[in-house]
């Protein structure tokens, strides 16, 4: 039996058409970048520990009736998600200062800031991702105006969910980035949560000392950068029972 084709491949992720339409399957790699790809390697496990996270925030995310492309895990590095039109902007929602932010404005890495701050960046890698406003946004159609205030919106909820959710296991949620897709149905379109939620698009930091517990770990080379990830999942209770099993390439569903 042949494998499913293949329609997309990212710094992390693999994208192949699904069983029905309107679905996808996602496949999550171990690869690891930084830098726009000026820096890559390979964290063992990660695609593993970063399926399995995604799901479990997905699937809170849902029940608390955030829309989401996530439809179920299929096996230890695949995802069904639903087919979107994605936006071509990288959300990001700032709520201590660290990396960028820091480094642009001169303000100490660690400190609070007085509110969340929602960030937009042009999704391009020969660019190099570069900061964009609303301005931009809707003048080169990437986004409409409504389409902006349902993004903050379900940004900023997803913000607050989260920052619960992982300052009950004692996780600091500092930034992270989210991508949003359109959704057609029944010649109705609706803004999505797509992409993932993982130590790949999130700093994470222990509550109390500060540690990171995410791909900074990678991008500073500080290591222990599985451990890192593993931490997270073992906070959130999802660490696989059987530990991190490699998986080599996509597993055909029956």
């Amino acid at each position: 039996m042949a494998r499913r084709r293949q329609l997309y491949e990212g710094k992390a992720k693999v994208l192949f058409e699904g069983p029905e339409p309107g679905t996808l399957v996602q496949y999550f790699k171990d690869d690891a970048t930084a830098g726009n790809g000026a820096k890559k390697g390979v964290i063992t496990g990660k695609g593993v520990l970063n399926n399995r996270i995604s799901e479990h925030l997905m699937t809170r995310l849902a029940e608390i009736g955030v829309p989401t492309h996530f439809i179920r895990r299929l096996n230890m590095r695949e995802q069904l998600i639903r087919e979107v039109e994605i936006i071509p902007l990288e959300v990001v929602i700032r709520n201590i200062a660290a990396g960028s932010l820091a480094k642009r404005l001169g303000i100490q890495e660690g400190t609070r800031l007085p509110r969340s701050i929602v960030e937009y960046y042009y999704k391009n890698d020969e660019l190099q991702d570069p900061m964009v406003s609303e301005e931009h946004i809707t003048c080169f159609g990437w986004a409409s105006t409504q389409d902006l205030d349902d993004i903050v919106a379900l940004a900023l909820r997803v913000n607050d969910f989260l920052t619960g959710l992982f300052l009950g296991v004692g996780i600091s949620l500092v930034d992270f980035k989210l991508e949003f897709g359109r959704l057609y149905e029944n010649d109705e379109m609706r803004i999505v949560l797509a992409d993932e939620i993982s130590p790949d698009n999130c700093r994470l930091w222990d509550a109390k000392t500060g540690e990171k517990m995410d791909k900074d770990r990678f991008r500073r080379d500080l290591g222990k950068v599985e451990e890192g990830y593993q931490e997270v999942a073992r906070r959130l209770g999802i660490l696989p029972e059987a530990g991190v099993r490699d998986l080599k390439g996509p597993e055909l569903m029956q």
